[in-house]
């Protein structure tokens, strides 16, 4: 049983007062000189027979510069506390090594008990934000909270209580084992008649759309989505009334697309001039999602200019935006997803996560060999996930050259 504490907690939610203290930190772990010069040049960069084309929107967002920003800004403000973050505070491991070496624990790995947290101890609440309980249980134990939860993730869970306080069930297109969208559906729990489902994909949506026409048998809707309803979810009450939201990493059309795929079963079952009593929609796509998105399009859109032999799109496995960029990649192009610059072996090997891998196999990497073309000139075309910092991209870069120069 967790202790109380009646400390009130304190929560830092705009930084701690030591951005000045902790920017020439950050510049050494994570500026590239090269990437800078590659902006300056379009986005190009031309070593020997290799041309890289760098999208134009790539690596960390606001929203992940940020949470790295207060990270290193906690562990500066205290440095004779224990410093945990709940787990990954974004998904590139690269960021979490450098944090781990500074001396942060991540309570995921830790076997000290959640329970033994108290007012000395500080906890850093990732960009993905935690779920209502495990903020009720840190704030009541007494901690000290730095809260770096993205922008555009609170305005998700504005949305889904909006949907849960006007008893209409929260529809969310994501991961049900990602922590954001774990965080995202109980934000709908914290209200009586609040209810969420959570849909994977087109398939899924088309299941429950399915369901919204004709109705069904509920115990076999409820074993097709096991955790990603909420408690004592009835399918023939809970789908009467529906609000669509999403995980902020997901590809965005398909978001869309599921959208309008839930509009228009609700129309088809209540009608056009009832659709407003059952059925909901708010923009909650992530900006900086989908800038990167439009970006690779864009990239890969111009290949009559600029044809590409191949794309890289660098990040962690576990990241979804980042697979979701290589989703994209590969309808078009052939592509290789890497979680950092070691993965590029040789100019003959290459180590990446297989594109569209099912989210069972995130930390699966197979090996591929001639996946360097001998051409003469070599087009490779390059972005990466917004949890990837520039000193990545840039080593990418580096090591391209070293494999093309001759």
């Amino acid at each position: 049983m967790a202790t109380t504490h009646n400390t009130k907690p304190l929560i830092f939610r705009k930084g701690l007062d030591m951005k000045e203290a902790v920017a020439g930190e950050l510049a050494a772990a994570y500026h590239s000189a090269i990437v800078e010069d590659v902006r300056a040049n379009d986005f190009q960069h031309h070593a020997g027979r290799l041309t890289v084309h760098l999208a134009r929107e790539f690596g960390f967002c606001y929203g992940v510069d940020r949470a790295v920003d207060y990270a290193y800004q906690a562990r500066r403000r205290f440095p004779d506390q224990n410093v945990y973050l709940t787990g990954e505070i974004i998904h590139n491991p690269h960021v979490n090594d450098r944090l781990r070496a500074a001396g942060i624990r991540f309570l995921s790995e830790s076997p000290e008990p959640w329970e033994a947290l108290g007012p000395n101890d500080v906890v850093i609440l990732p960009a993905f934000g935690v779920t209502v309980g495990d903020m009720a249980r840190l704030a009541e134990q007494g901690c000290t909270l730095v809260d770096t939860t993205c922008g555009s993730v609170l305005n998700v869970w504005k949305n889904v209580v909006r949907y849960a306080q006007d008893g209409y069930t929260a529809v969310i297109h994501g991961k049900i084992k990602h922590e954001e969208t774990r965080a995202t559906a109980s934000q709908a729990l914290k209200f009586p008649r609040g209810r969420f489902l959570v849909v994977l994909d087109r398939e899924e949506a088309q299941v429950v759309c399915d369901y919204v026409r004709s109705g069904g048998n509920a115990a076999e809707f409820l074993a097709r989505f096991g955790e990603a309803v909420s408690p004592g979810f009835d399918p023939d009450r809970d789908l009467e009334r529906i609000g669509c939201a999403n995980q902020t990493t997901m590809l965005m059309s398909e978001s869309l697309e599921i959208g309008e795929m839930v509009r228009t079963a609700m129309t088809d079952r209540y009608g056009e001039a009832e659709l407003a009593r059952h059925f909901r929609a708010f923009d909650t796509i992530c900006s900086a999602t989908q800038e990167r998105q439009d970006a690779v399009i864009a990239l890969l859109d111009n290949q009559r200019a600029q044809p590409l032999d191949l794309m890289i799109v660098v990040g962690g496995y576990n990241s979804s935006n980042t697979c979701n960029l290589a989703r994209i990649c590969a309808e078009r192009v052939p592509t290789f997803h890497i979680a950092d610059p070691a993965c590029l072996v040789s100019a003959d090997e290459i180590r990446h996560r297989p594109v569209g891998a099912p989210s069972t196999t995130v930390s699966q990497e197979q090996v591929s060999h001639g996946w360097l073309p001998p051409s003469d000139p070599i087009t490779v075309g390059l972005t990466a996930g917004a949890s990837t910092p520039n000193n990545i991209v840039g080593e990418v870069i580096e090591r391209l050259s070293r494999f093309t120069s001759r």
